[in-house]
């Protein structure tokens, strides 16, 4: 006869089988092998683990390696990932970023946070830092020439249409004078959470065009909520820009343009128009068809952008280099062949070089948009 401990495991196992409970409440991930038996939710590893950041509200048990009472499988088979995602997502904006199980910690804990301790979408007015269409307060901004991080008023704003940064000597001591350091405007914006390149955990970088131009800045709060509401503020805004633009548009087409992570990101070697010079090593940045390379990952401008675009409009990409180029110190070589002229690169492994291919590939293969005719007709190459 079965031991208690194994009927309840049984148990348990038939109520992970159930719709919803397949994948991690949290983030997604197929399989979750923990569960919460406080909020009664089925989640991966990695969620388990930010779980334990919260044990006033959730505690977390191994579904295969711990034991089960019958009290916690009845409130696991009584909540479950869909009742729960019920309860604690009643009103989720629709512009709010849900994390997945490949995006950063900090996406993730805050996400968590704001469900199950904060009860941030069952009380509409807690949504306030993010959805009012205003948000003013002080970010560690990184320095343009000395890459030192100080501290500069930022202030989004949907109806100047723009995200403004301010020195703070000038913003506190002389109000009347506040001429901003920059005008981002709404239409051009973009974050991404970027720890790793940045070197803070709440590390966040916010690209913008400036005649036709990209401009890259590095900001980061000691605060991660506070981060994590900046970055959906900025989703906020963009929404709403999205719905005046596009007035026909559901809210499926345009959250997926809301922000977006680069495709790709890595050291290469390029050398320049003649495929005379040497080769140099730059840091590369695939953000959607724009190729911009630059002298150090943290760079504020590019050294150049080229733009990609579909092999319906000649563009093709090639592995390995042509046989007469020189100069080149890595050997797996890209050759990008567009309608004015061919690009050079070379990866410092076979991995990069495929991972490279595939990344220009998916561009190259998907149609153009009207819109980006327009792009690529203002295209500038920088020498």
């Amino acid at each position: 006869m079965a031991s208690e401990s194994e009927t309840n495991k049984r148990l348990l196992l038939d109520v992970l089988t159930r719709p919803g409970n397949d994948a991690c409440a949290d983030c997604g991930n197929a399989e979750p092998d923990w569960a919460s038996v406080t909020l009664g939710v089925f989640v991966c590893q990695g969620c388990s683990l930010l779980h334990r950041g919260i044990p006033h509200i959730s505690r977390v048990k191994s579904i295969q390696q711990e034991s089960w009472e019958a009290s916690e499988v009845e409130l696991m088979a009584a909540m479950g990932n869909e009742a729960a995602k019920a309860k604690y997502e009643q009103k989720v904006p629709a512009f709010y970023y849900r994390p997945k199980h490949t995006d950063c910690k900090l996406l993730r804990e805050q996400w968590i946070r704001a469900r199950y301790e904060r009860n941030e979408f069952e009380f509409i007015e807690k949504q306030e830092p993010y959805s009012a269409g205003y948000r003013e307060g002080f970010l560690w901004k990184r320095g343009r020439d000395n890459g030192q991080f100080l501290s500069r008023k930022f202030i989004l704003s949907e109806r100047e249409g723009a995200l403004k940064y301010f020195s703070k000597q000038e913003f506190v001591y002389l109000p009347q004078a506040r001429d901003p350091k920059a005008v981002m405007k709404i239409e051009t914006l973009n974050a991404t959470f970027q720890p790793a390149k940045i070197g803070n955990p709440y590390g966040l970088q916010i690209t913008y065009l400036r005649d036709n131009s990209t401009r890259n800045i590095f900001v980061y709060h000691s605060d991660s909520k506070e981060m994590v509401d900046w970055f959906n503020a900025i989703r906020a805004a963009r929404f709403h820009y999205l719905q005046v633009a596009f007035p026909g548009a559901s809210d499926e087409e345009l959250v997926p343009k809301l922000t977006r992570s680069f495709m790709k990101e890595g050291f290469m070697e390029k050398t320049g128009p003649k495929h005379t010079e040497g080769f140099k090593k730059r840091w590369f940045t695939m953000d959607d068809r724009r190729l911009m390379y630059f002298k150090d990952p943290l760079d504020a401008y590019a050294r150049g952008e080229v733009f990609i675009g579909s092999k319906e409009n000649s563009y093709t990409v090639l592995p390995g280099l042509p046989p007469s180029t020189q100069g080149y110190h890595w050997n797996h070589g890209i050759t990008i062949v567009t309608p004015d002229r061919k690009f050079l690169f070379a990866c410092e492994t076979e991995a990069e070089q495929k991972d490279w291919i595939t990344a220009f590939q998916r561009v190259i293969n998907r149609p153009m948009r009207p819109q980006e005719y327009a792009v690529e007709a203002h295209f500038k190459h920088k020498p």
